[in-house]
């Protein structure tokens, strides 16, 4: 399946924002986080969300297919980069074409905005500063089996479903063994677990 990325624990989130701030405080983020946090339904749920790229893999991140000016690229290893500042026109497709609705545009800058696994510590075999700080687990990065030997019975989402587009993603969401369906970003339904429909 996959190596080590980030898996998303929705049901261990409370909302503290230590890895927003976090992201805030990375060297290349300039002060700017490249996450957020989602309240799923505010107002009647304390129910928080952290957001980060899900790093899509088939079809190939949608945010680098339609973006003109070639300023998004994918590592060989499946990291979909942040927008090159050089080459961003901060024109928005990128924004219109995301199915998890992650990439933002700096206004200010006229720039796209998104997690990049913090790539610069990723690359070499440390966790992304958002996964380091938080604490209850909510963001773990590591293998599917480290995740499964600390959590046993969870399982993971790592294909998603949009209308007639099936996105497979780098980055998994954490779904309790008793539950098929869990909320992700957009209030989509998760539809597919450790490769196996769950539609039927």
């Amino acid at each position: 399946m996959m190596g080590r990325t980030i898996f998303i624990d929705p049901g261990r989130c409370i909302g503290c924002q230590a890895c927003v701030s976090a992201c805030r405080e990375c060297d290349s983020h300039r002060g700017k986080s490249m996450i957020h946090l989602d309240y799923t339904d505010e107002g009647q749920s304390v129910a928080s969300l952290p957001t980060v790229c899900m790093h899509c893999e088939d079809p190939v991140a949608p945010c680098a297919e339609v973006c003109p000016a070639d300023a998004i690229l994918v590592t060989a290893d499946g990291v979909v980069q942040q927008a090159d500042t050089t080459r961003c026109i901060g024109c928005a497709n990128c924004v219109n074409a995301c199915p998890f609705g992650v990439p933002k545009i700096d206004l200010q800058a006229k720039l796209q905005m998104k997690c990049n696994l913090c790539y610069d510590r990723t690359a070499y075999g440390l966790a992304p500063m958002c996964a380091t700080v938080c604490p209850t687990g909510a963001l773990f990065y590591g293998t599917v089996e480290e995740l499964q030997a600390e959590r046993p019975g969870v399982q993971v989402a790592d294909t998603f479903v949009f209308g007639r587009s099936e996105v497979r993603t780098g980055v998994a969401m954490v779904v309790p063994a008793d539950k098929v369906q869990w909320p992700v970003p957009g209030g989509l339904p998760v539809v597919e677990i450790n490769g196996k429909d769950v539609r039927r």
